[in-house]
C-alpha cells in the first residue's frame, strides 16, 4: 500500500515564502520610502537657520543631526544633516532655546501595521480553531471531523504475520475456517460445482479464546488484506454517523477485493431491536440496519469475507444470523486438556524453558483457564524465574505462576496471630481429609496457609488426572462435602465458627443449587427445567422461572442437600481426628506441603 503525502507540507512552504517576502520589504524598499519623507540639508544651512530662529528641536546623534524648523509659512519639517567638530553648537542652541528631543520616531512600516492588525489575528484565531479541532478529534476517538469515513484498521500479510501455526487448542474452529482459505485461494472449483461460501462468519466464545487471533490467522493464510475494527467504534455522538461509516467500510473491502473484514465485538452494534430508541429510529439501530443492508448488497464471490466475534451472541438480531448474512457460527470454547497444553507449548517458545518441564501437569492444574490465562501464566513463570536470578523456567517456576494467576501473590508481610494461624491450618487439612477420603473425589496437589493477595488465607489445590467431561450426582455431592470440610473441622476443634469459610458456602450452594434447578439431580423435582442462564460465556447469570411457592421448595431442597453434605465431613473428620490433629501441626510447622507428603501422613 502506498503511504499518501502529508497534505500539510506546501503549506508550511507558502508560510515560509511569505515571511522571506515581508522581511525583505520591511528590510529593503519601506526604509527608502520613509526616507524620502525627510529633508536633507548641509550644515551651514542648519547654522543659518538657528541664527534666523526657525529650528525648534533638535536630536544629536553620533553620526547625524536631526532637527526640526520651521519654513516662512510656519510649517514644520524634518530635517537632516552630518555631524561637523563644532564646540560651540551647543551654545548656540542654548542661545536660540531650542529644544532637545527626539525627532524621528520608530515607525513600523505600512505592511507590517496592516499585518499586525489585520493578518495576524485571523492566523491566531484559525490557530486556536485547530486546536481545539485536534482536542476534540482526539476525545472523540481521532475521527471529529472526519465525517462518514471508516477509521478501520488495514492490515497487510507482512503486518499481520499471524497464520494457523500460532493458534492452538481450537482445531474444531481451525478446521471450520480452512474452508474460508481454500475459498480465497481457489475460488474457481466452488464455481464449478455452484457453491458459494458464507458471507459471515460469526466466532463465539468466552474471552481470551482466541477469536481475534483466529481472524488474524485467517488472513495471514489467505495472504489477503484484512481490515480490523471493532464494534464500539461505529456508534458516535453524531446521527448517522455509524452508518455512514458502515457504507465507507463496504466500499473499501469492495476496492481491496478479495479480503477480509473482521468486526470485533460486533454485539455492540447488532443487539436486537426494540422501540428503546425516540420512535426506534436511534443512532445504534441506523447503524445495524446499514449493516445488513450492507450484507445483502455486497458480492460474496469477489471474496470479501466478513468476520465478527462475540461473546454475548444471544443479544444479537435474529435478522443478522439469518442465513446470506452470518451464515456459519463457530464456537470458540474454553481448551480441554490437550488444548491447554498445546497452548503452553505455542507461548512457550517465546521464552526459554527448562527441557524438563512436565506441560500435561500446568495444563492439568490450570483447568478452565483461556488462552490469554495460559500465556499469562508462562510470562509470570518467566518474572519470577528472574527474580530468583535464573536464566530460564523451570518446573516450580509454572507451579507458582499457576497459583499467582488463581490466588495471586504471596502475602510475606501478612502477620498472623498463633491462634488464627492454628485455625487456618485445622481448617486446610478438614477440606484435604475429606477429599482424599471420599471416592469420586479430584487428589489433593497442595497445600498451604500462606495469604494471597486475592483474600484466602489458605487453600487446598485438587488435581484431576484426566479431564472430565461429565460430572456425576456422587462427585456433585463429594464436592460439596469437600467444601464444607474446613467448616467441619472448626466445629470440631474448636467449637466455634469464623469467616474463612465464607467462599467455601458461597461454591457448596452454587453447585447443591445447579443439581436441582439445572441438572435434574433431585427426587421432588426430577427433570424439571427450574432455572435459566443468560451470558452463558460471561459468568452465566440465572434466574429462576418458576412460582414463588416452587422456589421456596428448592431451598429447602438446597439446604437439605448442603446438610447432609455437612453431616458426612464431619463423619469423616470424626473417624479420623487423630490424622486432622497430626496433620495439622505439620502444617502450621512447614506452611506448605505437597500432596504426596499429605497422602503419606494420612496412611500413617
Amino acid at each position: 500500500m502506498k503511504e499518501e503525502k502529508d497534505p500539510k507540507k506546501p503549506i508550511i512552504y507558502y508560510y515560509m515564502a511569505a515571511m522571506i517576502i515581508v522581511m525583505l520589504l520591511n528590510a529593503f524598499v519601506f526604509p527608502l520610502v520613509l526616507k524620502q519623507k525627510i529633508n536633507q540639508v548641509d550644515y551651514g544651512t542648519f547654522l543659518t537657520q538657528i541664527e534666523n530662529e526657525k529650528v525648534k528641536v533638535v536630536e544629536i546623534e553620533e553620526n547625524q543631526i536631526a532637527f526640526i524648523a520651521v519654513d516662512e509659512e510656519d510649517k514644520e519639517s524634518i530635517y537632516i544633516t552630518g555631524r561637523m567638530d563644532d564646540p560651540e553648537l551647543v551654545n548656540r542652541l542654548h542661545k536660540a532655546n531650542v529644544q532637545f528631543s527626539k525627532v524621528i520616531p520608530k515607525q513600523n512600516s505600512p505592511l507590517m501595521n496592516f499585518i499586525l492588525t489585520w493578518i495576524f489575528p485571523i492566523i491566531l484565531f484559525i490557530g486556536i480553531g485547530q486546536i481545539f479541532a485536534n482536542s476534540m478529534q482526539k476525545r472523540m476517538g481521532g475521527n471529529a471531523m472526519t465525517f462518514g469515513k471508516s477509521n478501520a484498521k488495514v492490515y497487510v500479510e507482512a503486518q499481520t504475520g499471524k497464520t494457523f501455526a500460532d493458534v492452538a487448542g481450537q482445531d474444531e474452529a481451525k478446521e471450520a475456517l480452512t474452508e474460508i482459505v481454500d475459498f480465497l485461494h481457489n475460488p474457481g472449483k466452488y464455481k464449478d460445482i455452484g457453491a458459494s461460501m458464507p458471507k459471515g462468519v460469526l466466532l463465539v466464545g468466552p474471552p481470551g479464546t482466541g477469536k481475534t487471533l483466529l481472524a488474524k490467522a485467517v488472513a495471514g493464510e489467505s495472504k489477503v488484506p484484512f481490515f480490523s475494527i471493532s464494534g464500539s467504534e461505529f456508534v458516535e455522538m453524531f446521527v448517522g454517523m455509524g452508518a455512514a461509516r458502515v457504507r465507507d467500510l463496504f466500499k473499501q473491502a469492495q476496492q481491496k477485493a478479495p479480503c477480509i473484514v473482521f468486526i470485533d465485538e460486533i454485539d455492540t452494534i447488532g443487539k436486537k431491536r426494540d422501540n428503546g430508541g425516540i420512535g426506534g429510529n436511534d443512532e445504534r439501530e441506523q447503524t445495524l440496519n446499514q449493516l445488513l443492508t450492507e450484507m445483502d448488497g455486497f458480492n460474496g464471490e469477489k471474496g470479501v469475507v466478513i468476520l465478527a466475534a462475540t461473546n454475548r451472541p444471544e443479544t444479537l438480531d435474529k435478522a443478522l444470523l439469518r442465513p446470506g448474512r452470518f451464515d456459519r457460527r463457530v464456537p470458540v470454547e474454553l481448551p480441554d486438556l490437550a488444548g491447554r497444553e498445546a497452548i503452553l507449548k505455542v507461548h512457550a517458545k517465546k521464552v526459554k524453558v527448562d527441557k524438563e518441564i512436565d506441560f500435561n501437569a500446568i495444563a492439568r492444574a490450570s483447568s478452565g483457564a483461556s488462552g490469554a490465562e495460559l500465556a499469562n501464566i508462562i510470562n509470570e513463570g518467566a518474572l519470577r524465574a528472574i527474580r530468583c536470578g535464573r536464566k530460564h523456567i523451570i518446573q516450580s517456576d509454572l507451579e507458582e505462576a499457576v497459583e499467582v494467576v488463581v490466588a495471586g501473590y504471596q502475602r510475606k508481610g501478612a502477620v498472623i496471630s498463633p491462634k488464627e494461624k492454628q485455625i487456618i491450618a485445622y481448617h486446610e487439612i478438614g477440606h484435604a481429609i475429606v477429599a482424599a477420603k471420599q471416592t469420586e473425589s479430584a487428589p489433593v496437589h497442595k497445600i498451604t496457609i500462606i495469604p494471597r493477595t486475592s483474600g484466602a488465607l489458605g487453600y487446598t489445590m485438587q488435581i484431576s488426572e484426566g479431564e472430565n467431561v461429565l460430572m456425576t450426582k456422587e462427585e456433585a455431592f463429594n464436592k460439596i462435602a469437600t467444601y464444607t470440610g474446613g467448616r467441619a473441622a472448626e466445629e470440631l476443634i474448636f467449637g466455634t465458627y469464623t469467616s474463612g469459610a465464607s467462599n467455601d458456602i458461597e461454591q457448596a450452594t452454587k453447585i447443591a443449587r445447579m443439581m436441582v434447578t439445572r441438572l435434574g439431580m433431585s427426587k421432588n423435582f426430577d427433570m424439571m427445567a427450574l432455572e435459566t442462564v443468560s451470558n452463558q460465556y460471561l459468568g452465566g447469570d440465572a434466574s429462576l422461572m418458576c412460582s414463588p411457592e416452587t422456589a421456596s421448595k428448592i431451598d429447602e431442597e438446597v439446604l437439605d442437600i448442603i446438610k447432609k453434605a455437612h453431616e458426612k465431613a464431619i463423619n469423616i473428620l470424626k473417624d479420623n481426628i487423630d490424622k486432622l490433629h497430626e496433620l495439622s501441626r505439620y502444617l502450621i510447622e512447614r506452611e506448605t506441603i505437597t500432596g504426596e507428603e499429605f497422602m503419606k501422613g494420612l496412611a500413617g
